[in-house]
């Protein structure tokens, strides 16, 4: 069977990412109607895709407020969708955050707040704690990118210096309900640490957040540390008692959507097998693993009978070591290129499943064993720019960047490997 590989890793890009589809998933858990009014806020990549699909399967009267990414906007008639900046905050994420503790303020124990709650919200919500600014918050944020700390141990140091972070935004709803419907980018799909949990609390402790600084040298404003060792940081406990009647769902998640790719690979003829749905670690050296595993199947046929498909997901992190262009997912794939240079009869895509990987326009890349080679006539070196954080610049010299457009969910990355 004679299989184009950009057009089969596609299909299955859009088989993972079509099981998320907010439409989809929210229809099958929406919450019982109040009594009261029905508040819906929200925050991340998908939150103005869900409020849209919301809004479409809600029996009864609703308002509210959400905010996304710049340029990831969808058309709502009764939930205002606010944009700010992502990865970086902005004023206009600022607003954002006092707005949703406005809208969120003065409900009564008979209204219903429904959270729409995606990746990406961590820099979408900036609400300094007393005494810091926008500014520290900033750079929290830079350090956090910089440092290849994971997204659990970021996103708790995240909820430490915010205001809305970390259950905070639901305990300003009390005594209203809140529902908390979210779509889980975070590998083993914990709900208080997608968009670092601004309805839902954790069992994260201030002395976790302040090991993690540690534990990854991260150089943070003086103001941040005063913060972070008084006792004015700690969040809301779990057990908080006005939390206590509110409710947390999963409704789409990495390990879900790799299921449903597996599927279309099936359907196409293809066998498949899911290595694991929350992969983490440093890019090049996952990239390095996932080579490894395609060589020994190109090789002796072990663990895997050729042809199949490899699936895997989970969020990986990259260290800055130089000011390139690129993102976890092309970084990934870089490496995993120059450790299957030459093979035959291998096709891989690495890209996340947002459609945004890093900085640029493109999702992620394709990668193939003729990659490095094409790069070299093209006059890049892929090992140096693997090096200086560039692999963007490295699959834009070749045409190789995957560019599918923001798909209005968020559940992390996915990695495609079609070995023939």
């Amino acid at each position: 069977m004679t299989i184009d590989a950009k057009t089969f890793l596609t299909a299955i890009f859009d088989a993972a990412v079509a099981a998320a589809d907010p439409e989809r998933t929210i229809r099958d858990h929406l919450p019982a109607r109040p009594k009261g009014r029905t508040i819906v806020i929200g925050a991340g990549k998908g939150s103005a895709q869900m409020a849209a699909a919301f809004e479409k399967a809600w029996d009864g009267p609703l308002e509210g407020l959400v905010v996304t990414r710049y340029g990831y906007a969808a058309p709502c008639e009764r939930v205002e969708v606010i944009e700010a900046a992502h990865p970086v905050p902005d004023a206009a994420g600022l607003e954002a955050s006092r707005r949703l503790l406005e809208t969120v303020s003065g409900l009564s124990e008979d209204d219903l707040v429904v959270a729409l709650i995606s990746g990406g919200g961590s820099a979408l919500l900036p609400a300094p704690a007393e005494g810091l600014t926008l500014a520290d918050e900033i750079a929290v944020n830079e350090a956090l990118l910089a440092s290849g700390a994971p997204i659990a141990a970021m996103n708790t140091i995240r909820k430490h210096v915010s205001r809305i972070k970390g259950g905070r935004l639901a305990a300003a709803a009390h005594p209203a309900r809140v529902v908390s419907l979210v779509v889980s980018d975070i590998p083993g799909d914990n709900p208080a640490l997608v968009a670092s949990g601004p309805t839902i609390a954790d069992i994260g402790s201030r002395a976790d957040a302040l090991g993690f600084v540690a534990a990854y040298g991260m150089k943070l404003p003086d103001a941040v540390m005063a913060h972070l060792n008084s006792p004015a940081a700690d969040a809301p406990a779990v057990d908080d008692p006005r939390l206590a009647r509110n409710l947390d769902q999963v409704i789409a998640s990495a390990g879900v959507s790799l299921e449903a790719a597996a599927a279309e690979a099936k359907r196409q003829g293809i066998e498949a097998v899911i290595l694991s749905d929350s992969m983490e670690g440093e890019a090049r050296e996952v990239g390095g693993v996932h080579a490894a595993i395609v060589r020994e199947i190109v090789g002796r046929d072990r663990p895997f009978r050729k042809p199949v498909l490899l699936l895997s997901g989970g969020e990986t992190t990259v260290t800055l070591k130089a000011k390139g262009k690129g993102g976890r997912n092309s970084e990934l794939l870089l490496a995993f290129a120059i450790g299957i240079a030459g093979l035959d009869g291998i096709s891989a895509l690495a890209a996340d499943t947002d459609g945004i990987d890093g900085s640029e326009d493109n999702a992620g890349a394709f990668a193939d064993g003729t990659t490095v080679a094409r790069m070299r006539a093209a006059g890049v070196d892929a090992k140096a720019m693997l090096a200086g954080n560039n692999a963007w610049t490295a699959f834009n010299a070749i045409g190789d960047l995957f560019v599918p457009g923001p798909t209005g969910t968020n559940v992390n990355d996915l990695r495609a490997m079609l070995i023939r």
